[in-house]
């Protein structure tokens, strides 16, 4: 890691849980925040895809930031996702982070038109900067165009940093190419450039990279923290590996059925609370079958 990176360490992209109704609980959901951080988290990530932040109006998403914040939680720690489609909302959602106290968002490019260009892609994320016109303000790009369908390239991550130094000072990438994080690295070596992947974390670690946010920190936060803490410390690479290989085993378990259910039901499992099961639509939760499977292997994994 770079000292004069501003954001690292272990962030969760935390799941949000849903109530009966089908609304955000937001006492379960202050719960998990506290306990992502007691486990290890130096921060929470929240309304991310994980998250299933673009399930929320922009009304309820700010209720949710709040709710973390009269529980007491830090605005330090606390990273919320505020990029929409439309940059006036894209605004508004920044601005009310920004009047709570929170200062670091994670910020998803406009995303309904696909095959804009890079000078498109400048335009929006600059038009969005100079309207907040807020020298507090840090952005996380977001770099995840297997969901978005819109990629930010090098080049255009590197203008961005370039025009905006003070704010642009980061990217979550989550596309899961390590080359294209170690491009980012060396075209901007003092740059956040944090893992989306559970499992790149530790080679991202040792190029430079500043840490992650992640879906399976929901699950395995302390081995997480223990590969950021000890990556290099050669006395302690035994208990890094170790905690490398459970983050993996997490991960592709996760991924055994569609990802974000399947996070939540393995939250579920981990807190003893089938409430983590419900899904906000379109998302469907996990069938009978489904449960039954991933608690078996849950419990192989424990």
């Amino acid at each position: 890691m770079n000292p004069r990176q501003v954001i690292t360490g272990v962030y969760s992209a935390a799941s949000t849980p849903i109530d009966a109704a089908g609304n955000p609980d937001l006492a379960l959901f202050t719960a998990h925040c506290r306990r992502l951080l007691d486990e290890g988290c130096h921060g929470v990530a929240l309304l991310g895809t994980t998250g299933e932040a673009n399930s929320f109006s922009q009304e309820e998403r700010r209720t949710i930031l709040e709710s973390a914040l009269a529980a007491g939680i830090s605005p330090d720690q606390l990273m919320p996702g505020t990029g929409l489609a439309a940059i006036p909302d894209t605004v508004a959602l920044t601005r009310h982070a920004l009047s709570c106290g929170v200062t670091r968002v994670v910020m998803l490019p406009p995303f309904y038109y696909k095959g804009v260009s890079d000078e498109g892609l400048f335009a929006a994320y600059s038009q969005i900067i100079e309207k907040i016109a807020d020298n507090r303000l840090k952005i996380i790009l977001y770099h995840i165009p297997q969901v978005s369908g819109i990629a930010l390239s090098v080049p255009l991550v590197a203008r961005l940093a370039a025009a905006f130094p003070d704010t642009v000072v980061g990217i979550k990438d989550s596309f899961g190419d390590i080359a294209n994080m170690q491009a980012l690295l060396a075209e901007l070596p003092d740059f956040s450039v944090l893992a989306g992947a559970d499992p790149l974390l530790l080679p991202l670690l040792k190029f430079g990279g500043a840490g992650c946010i992640t879906a399976t920190s929901n699950l395995v936060a302390d081995s997480l923290r223990t590969v950021f803490d000890s990556f290099d410390d050669p006395a302690k690479a035994a208990d890094v590996d170790a905690a490398q290989d459970r983050i993996n085993a997490y991960r592709s378990l996760s991924n055994s059925y569609v990802q974000i259910p399947t996070i939540k039901g393995m939250v579920a499992l981990k807190n003893g609370d089938d409430a983590w099961f419900r899904t906000r639509a379109p998302l469907v939760s996990l069938n009978a079958t489904e449960r039954a499977d991933l608690t078996t292997k849950y419990a192989a994994l424990n």
